[in-house]
């Protein structure tokens, strides 16, 4: 009876660790870039930059080649990351409002933009927040100002600015929750600090901790040392510029102080790092004939930020778990911003908010190393134009579908496409639309169908009845039209 009484209690106590290591939930850390490009990183790539501490988060961790943003600047790519909505769901497609750009003598007239978050979303902050994690924000959030502040939206926590840009050397405009402060010390380092100080004051978890650096969004701000060190660097290709280099080291440098003090608190095994940019870099503009600052470049990917292009909304996407991950692994499948907020959710063991769209596929499985079915297809929708100064355009009205290795363009004003089979051409140099005529309006159908169930609000023919009021804010300077 002795041995009986063991032998059951060897095979249940192995059941109930099983169970127990079920039921503890594991920590978050989602750490988003500001305007870096697909090869601003070694680890993709670039001989010029140096990034060593995001190159050893890939080494030990999954790297995905076809990471995708949900819009080709910075307000939309938030949006769909805290709401699991795609813009047409939303009404926030671009920066400001849709008159920053005059659109008088356009044949369209643009949808107008919503520039803050719903607040009939649901974000991934207060999912996480009902499954009983401890959630912050530290940087940029960029959804709404007072009236959308990240801590009405699901987040315990708040230390950054409510807009699009910040100077990284002159403190003002910084809020820890609702309280302005002055910030003495370089914002990305600042930024660093407070993501550290989240960890230790959470450690007992389970922690959400949204990190959104500025870095290396305009404006160009590095510390006089780091910009040193990257002048008496010979370029490389279209990396080259040393102040813009100088930032994308100090924004590794806090990466580090993050992946640091998750091993000094043993927490490296219990953590998911998440490593990601908004969008595409301010770069890869020249060859596509616009007048914009090219302060990096994306080849081979075509065009940057601002632009359904290729280089405008791949991203690097890096995923660490260490046990559950396998260590420097790749993987090409398409994941895009719309896919975290169910990654996290059933990472996190919780429900799905009750009557609300969630348009994203989770990938949990993939991490671990299982297959995802057939992934659904990945849209775009920008109704608007979005300008590259001097009378330039990096993104007119359209749509795009991704479906496999199949890439449409479609373009409003005159019902223009464009095809790319990306496995053979990621640059997208070569339109096959009419070499393959079925497969564009097969795609062109399968967008169609989705701006339906979407509800997706389309621009208007402009008839100058239309047009909207000229915006009276001050306007950007042309030089830096592409900042946005």
């Amino acid at each position: 009876m002795k041995k009986l009484t063991l032998a059951l209690l060897a095979s249940v106590i192995p059941l109930c660790a099983v169970q127990a290591a079920q039921v503890e939930k594991c920590n978050i850390v989602f750490l988003l870039a500001d305007d870096l490009g697909y090869t601003d990183l070694g680890c993709h790539g670039s001989k010029y930059y140096e990034t060593p501490n995001i190159d050893k988060l890939a080494s030990e961790g999954m790297k995905f080649t076809s990471g995708y943003t949900c819009g080709p600047n910075c307000a939309p790519t938030r949006a769909a990351l805290m709401s699991g909505q795609y813009g047409a769901r939303t009404g926030i497609y671009t920066v400001g409002s849709t008159t920053r750009f005059d659109k008088g003598n356009l044949p369209l007239r643009s949808v107008d933009n919503v520039q803050a978050l719903p607040q009939n979303v649901i974000t991934l902050a207060q999912s996480l927040k009902r499954a009983g994690y401890a959630t912050g924000i530290v940087g940029k959030w960029h959804l709404g100002s007072k009236d959308c502040h990240p801590m009405d939206r699901g987040f315990d926590e708040f230390f950054g600015f409510l807009g699009g840009s910040h100077s990284y050397v002159q403190g003002g405009g910084i809020l820890r929750g609702r309280t302005e402060v002055s910030e003495k010390e370089y914002l990305t380092d600042a930024f660093g600090r407070e993501a550290v100080d989240f960890i230790r004051r959470h450690k007992d978890g389970p922690f959400f901790l949204y990190l959104a650096f500025n870095a290396v969004h305009g404006p160009l701000e590095s510390k006089p040392e780091q910009e040193a060190h990257f002048k008496s660097k010979p370029p490389v290709g279209g990396h080259h510029n040393a102040v813009y280099a100088g930032m994308d080291a100090s924004l590794d440098e806090n990466v580090g102080r993050v992946l640091r003090v998750l091993d000094e608190l043993k927490l490296t095994g219990k953590t998911l790092v998440i490593f990601s940019s908004d969008n595409g870099g301010v770069g890869g503009y020249a060859r596509e004939g616009i007048q914009g600052l090219d302060v990096t470049d994306n080849a081979p990917l075509r065009g940057g930020k601002g632009m359904l292009y290729e280089g405008g909304i791949r991203v690097p996407y890096i995923f660490r778990w260490p046990g559950k991950i396998g260590a420097g692994s790749v993987n090409d499948t398409p994941i895009n911003g719309v896919d975290l907020y169910p990654t996290l959710l059933e990472l996190a063991g919780a429900a799905a908010p009750t009557n609300y769209t969630l348009d994203g596929t989770s990938y949990l499985n993939l991490l671990t190393g299982a297959a995802l079915p057939a992934r659904p297809p990945l849209f775009w929708h920008f109704p608007g134009y979005l300008g590259g100064g001097r009378g330039t355009w990096r993104t007119k009205p359209g749509g795009v579908i991704l479906s496999g290795d199949w890439k449409l363009h479609e373009y409003f004003e005159d019902g223009r496409l464009e095809l790319y089979d990306l496995k053979n051409d990621i640059g997208e140099r070569t339109n096959l639309a009419a070499v393959h005529p079925q497969k564009a309006e097969e795609l062109q159908r399968q967008l169609h169908a989705w701006r339906e169930q979407t509800k997706a609000a389309m621009p208007e023919r402009n008839t100058g009845q239309n047009t909207p009021a000229k915006d009276k804010r001050k306007k950007t300077p042309v030089k830096d039209d592409t900042v946005e």
